[in-house]
């Protein structure tokens, strides 16, 4: 499934092709993705200007002049890609002939098609309005952004307190912090070097303070996310940009999809170990991560 930095990827490609445009016609080609859409989906795009472009977690949201805002989670398999005519710059990508996948063709007034493909249909849209959004259903109970102000030692360290469950799931508990993925949360770990089998309350003092763990967790946690959107995100299997290229942060992996290999931390003589915690695959260094 896309994390938060392919799902910014995108939404930084199509924001120079979105945002001032006018929605000329929608192509809706099935009745539902993963939920059915909307009713009169199609007709209450139609006409409508994209004012702004935003995330929030793994969810793009299109905020359109009228104000509904479109919600879009690209599921395990979802794309969007850009085709047409239109001065694009970076980010045009001409598909060619259309894919049986291609669920939703949005055609602006320049001749440019946003088209979201979806061999899997886990990927959803939705339409409410920007009052309403934060109560939205998808969005009430998620936590804060891992990029913005909020998350602090003192946030961390908070919720964490007496907290018996494992590192590794606390971290991608979306209630807590939203977006974090498995891919960055393994590899954030490793760079603070704490087993991500520890319990999460090592994050805190016996108070509820801060420690040195908790402060040093989140700038990786940060820096993690932001090489991999500098990166263009990690290409695994589906995950592609908007314009059609792939990600490249998985080249920097550290201990993600390493099992067997020898840690690269230097003089470090451990090699990378795969377990599962809450049926995902979490990669670690036995001997740095403690």
């Amino acid at each position: 499934m896309p994390e938060l930095p392919e799902v910014e990827t995108i939404r930084r490609g199509l924001e120079p092709v979105l945002v001032g445009a006018r929605i000329e016609r929608v192509e809706q080609r099935r009745a539902d993705l993963r939920f059915p859409f909307p009713e009169n989906f199609g007709k209450r795009l139609t006409g409508r200007k994209v004012v702004m472009l935003a995330r929030r977690a793994k969810y793009l949201l299109a905020h359109l002049d009228d104000g509904t805002v479109l919600i879009i989670h690209l599921g395990m398999s979802g794309r969007i890609s850009i085709t047409g005519q239109g001065q694009l710059g970076e980010f045009t990508h001409n598909q060619g002939n259309r894919d049986i996948h291609d669920h939703v063709v949005l055609r602006l007034e320049s001749g440019t098609e946003i088209i979201y493909n979806d061999p899997r249909r886990f990927g959803m849209m939705d339409l409410t309005t920007g009052t309403s959004l934060a109560a939205h259903p998808l969005l009430a109970n998620i936590g804060i952004e891992p990029l913005g102000p909020d998350l602090t030692p003192e946030y961390l360290a908070r919720h964490a307190a007496g907290r018996r469950t494992n590192l590794k799931s606390f971290l991608l508990d979306q209630r807590i912090i939203a977006g974090l993925g498995n891919i960055y949360v393994c590899e954030a770990l490793f760079r603070a070097r704490l087993n991500p089998s520890r319990a999460a309350a090592c994050l805190a003092t016996s108070t509820g303070k801060p420690n040195a763990r908790t402060s040093a967790l989140i700038p990786h946690i940060k820096d993690v996310l932001n090489e991999a959107i500098q990166a263009g995100g990690s290409t695994l299997k589906d995950y592609a940009q908007a314009d059609g290229s792939l990600g490249y942060f998985q080249h920097s992996f550290h201990v993600y999809g390493r099992e067997g290999e020898p840690c690269l931390t230097p003089a470090c003589r451990g090699m990378v170990r795969r377990n599962v915690q809450a049926g995902r695959s979490t990669f670690f260094c036995p001997i740095c991560q403690r």
